[in-house]
């Protein structure tokens, strides 16, 4: 099977899947949405595959969110709420590609994981970063939803202030709020992953299938799922109405493009950085 921007691979029981669109960052289209989901669901079913991990290609980014610039996207920009709930369900239904998945799911995250991309690594079992690697929710900061608000799951009341601000973390922070499990230095990452991911793959496969089912079903039980429900459906709401200033961001995306739409909002917020 060919993908047109991921690749996916098998290396001694792991398969690697890479967001391949380095050129932008690894930035997620419609398209490699798409994708993402069908390697997921090839590696569940591969039986030369035990554990999974995830990275973007080129280096400089996990991910830096889903892509503004995407054709097949701009339906959903300007059908209101409903088509907005359709696009938010979209994104949810992908992130949750690996959480669903029945074999331990591994981001391994180098250089920027941004906005939705943040959103997806979160919905991993397990994230390691490299030191340069650097965390925000910057989409709260143009009053795009969150369609995947998985991080009360992870860091608890610490979530807040990352939410409510857009602030950018780098790697160490990340790991002392518990974003990531460990931070490897850049050159090492790689490897270091792998041998753990290696080593899990030598646990039984239905050892870690059903200790997976098991952890995943203590988050179903305090809610979860229905949390998760809840925050698309506000994220829908809040793109849906847009507020004055997501409607400013969008008019200078269109009229003078994304460079322009992301220094403008930079700067309202220079003074306070």
């Amino acid at each position: 099977m060919s993908y047109e921007t991921i690749t996916y691979e098998v290396d001694d029981r792991v398969a690697v899947i890479t967001l391949n669109r380095p050129e932008v960052m690894n930035a997620m289209s419609l398209k490699l949405c798409v994708e993402i989901k069908e390697a997921v669901a090839r590696a569940d079913a591969d039986n030369e595959a035990r554990v999974v991990v995830v990275r973007g290609a080129g280096g400089k980014a996990f991910s830096a969110g889903y892509d503004l610039m995407d054709a097949g996207a701009e339906e959903f920009r300007t059908g209101g709420v409903e088509s907005w709930n359709r696009r938010m369900n979209h994104d949810l239904q992908f992130t949750y590609s690996v959480w669903r998945c029945s074999k331990p799911t591994i981001a391994m995250i180098e250089g920027y994981c941004l906005a939705g991309g943040l959103e997806f690594a979160q919905m991993h079992d397990i994230r390691y970063c490299a030191d340069d690697a650097r965390f925000g929710v910057v989409e709260t900061r143009f009053s795009a939803g969150i369609a995947t608000m998985a991080m009360p799951w992870i860091l608890g009341q610490r979530c807040r202030e990352l939410i409510y601000t857009g602030d950018i973390i780098g790697a160490a922070e990340a790991k002392e709020l518990g974003l990531v499990s460990r931070v490897f230095p850049k050159a090492d990452i790689e490897a270091e992953v792998m041998k753990i991911a290696k080593r899990m793959s030598r646990v039984a496969m239905d050892c870690l299938r059903w200790n997976k089912r098991a952890i995943n079903q203590t988050y179903e039980t305090m809610g979860f799922g229905a949390a998760l429900a809840y925050g698309a459906e506000a994220a829908s709401i809040l793109d849906g109405t847009e507020t004055p200033e997501l409607k400013q961001f969008n008019e200078i995306r269109r009229d003078q493009g994304l460079k322009a739409a992301n220094a403008w909002r930079k700067a309202q917020f220079a003074e306070f950085e």
